[in-house]
């Protein structure tokens, strides 16, 4: 009843948010508080949630600080070299841009938190698809399916954690897996080209002669607000005219000029005359970053503990002044509540599906599905099941609650741990979407998405490169 009741909640989340008949935060909260009542449970409702807050509070203290972190040093400047080599790179031609988004986001996944590389990739990538109204799903979808193949770094979180499970060393898990990992990057990768030939065909083929300030050498202008110059997007021949989801109606590729009217009005990228500049502490914040980044990486401490002092410091040497501080934290106050309040409904669903038991039941009946015949195979069943798995649960209840019995059945039939444990990480490509990964949120949020929009783009193409990494892993006799 409660492997049912289980899959009926999941289910019934994740329709209702692609239909966007709810918001995901009243989803995340009223559905599994109801399903909590439906299997009889509803008087320990409190003591789940609370659980589940538990759990989740050091997460969320994280992405708060970490926007404001990341937040200043996009407002001091540190990151404009950055886009002006994507600009660079990218021209206005959409297929350079999508291809750039994915090369960006593994690039920047290698610091191993997704919410960093959502917050750098957004922050470069944005005002270019905005500017040339191409579809922001495919920036979403392309950067967080990258990171997905990327977040299996042993620093990353699942290598660890399955090694830990199994009583192994992360290298022997990770080291043998690059291979694959690597032909899914590839397959990104191309992906990305596909996707931006897609954009190109349904937008045109643009020019963007301005966007380049020649006397500076800096990016993007102000549309609506702020001196920075003027953009001119130049029409060459047009394909399909067909909108793609999550694209900018009524973009600048509808006129030859975009200087402040119509659904851009108010639209700020990264204007190169911003007062918020401080081309002089650059360096002090390049160094403060790669710090923060490797002591997160060394775990010298807590993460949530490292970005609350890094934004500190940041705050108090780039914004001396008390009404400084304070207009910068209020300018991305709107996303540190939005990213923390639905991670806090997360708590809710995560701590039903755990308290309950559903996610326990869920994980035995699969396990007990699997026909005694699969046993010398349990490493290509490994692999399948970790991808609708991780999406459905957290990685520590896969982890440290599916891979261990996966691993108990797959040694009676004679197959090592080891390869039960790299067999795990092929679902990471799509966990990266999955509703109950915080940093993901990071993502939608900064880009202005809706997450059903986001999840009907995202899952088909980050399920496809799991199952390109895991036909890799068994090509080369990984897995």
């Amino acid at each position: 009843m409660l492997t049912v009741l289980g899959f009926a909640m999941i289910a019934t989340f994740l329709v209702l948010i692609m239909m966007k008949k709810m918001s995901p935060i009243a989803a995340l909260v009223l559905i599994p508080a109801l399903f909590c009542v439906v299997v009889g449970q509803g008087a320990q409702l409190g003591d789940y949630v609370i659980e589940g807050v538990g759990k989740l509070a050091p997460t969320a203290a994280m992405l708060m600080f970490a926007i404001v972190y990341f937040g200043v040093m996009i407002d001091v400047g540190l990151f404009d070299p950055i886009v002006r080599g994507i600009l660079r790179f990218c021209k206005a031609d959409p297929v350079r841009i999508v291809v750039g988004t994915a090369v960006l986001a593994a690039i920047v996944s290698l610091d191993g938190d997704g919410s960093t590389t959502f917050m750098i990739t957004v922050s470069a990538m944005y005002p270019l698809y905005k500017r040339l109204g191409m579809s922001l799903v495919v920036m979403t979808g392309v950067a967080a399916t990258a990171n997905g193949v990327m977040n299996t770094l042993p620093w990353g979180g699942p290598t660890a954690r399955a090694a830990t499970a199994l009583k192994l060393d992360a290298g022997d898990v990770f080291v043998p897996m690059i291979p694959a990992l690597g032909m899914g990057l590839l397959f990104v990768f191309v992906l990305a080209y596909v996707l931006g030939r897609r954009e190109r065909k349904r937008i045109g083929y643009l020019t963007l002669d301005e966007v380049l300030v020649p006397e500076t050498d800096t990016v993007l202008v102000t549309a609506g607000g702020g001196g920075g110059g003027r953009v001119d997007l130049t029409k060459k021949p047009v394909g399909g005219a067909g909108d793609a989801p999550g694209a900018a109606q009524g973009a600048a590729t509808r006129s030859d000029k975009v200087s402040g009217a119509g659904e851009d009005e108010g639209f700020q990228g990264l204007d190169p005359n911003r007062a918020t500049l401080r081309p002089r502490l650059y360096w002090f914040n390049a160094g403060l970053t790669v710090a923060l980044l490797a002591a997160m990486i060394l775990e010298l401490m807590p993460i949530p503990v490292l970005f609350l002092l890094g934004a500190a410091l940041a705050l108090t040497v780039n914004y001396p002044k008390m009404a400084e501080q304070k207009a910068r934290i209020a300018a991305h106050a709107d996303n540190v509540l939005n990213v923390s309040g639905m991670v806090f409904a997360a708590a809710v669903f995560t701590g039903v599906l755990t308290g309950t038991g559903m996610v326990k039941h869920m994980a035995d009946w699969l396990v007990g599905a699997i026909p005694e015949g699969m046993g010398p195979h349990m490493g290509l069943v490994t692999g399948v099941l970790s991808i609708p798995l991780t999406y459905f649960m957290s990685n520590d209840g896969f982890y440290f609650g599916v891979v261990p019995v996966l691993a108990e059945a797959g040694a009676a039939h004679g197959v090592s741990p080891l390869e039960i444990a790299r067999a795990s990480l092929v679902g990471q490509a799509l966990h990266m979407s999955s509703p109950l990964v915080p940093a993901v949120y990071v993502l939608v949020g900064m880009a202005k998405v809706e997450f059903g929009d986001h999840t009907k783009f995202t899952v088909k193409w980050a399920a496809l490169t799991s199952l390109v990494v895991l036909a890799s892993g068994i090509l080369f006799g990984i897995i």
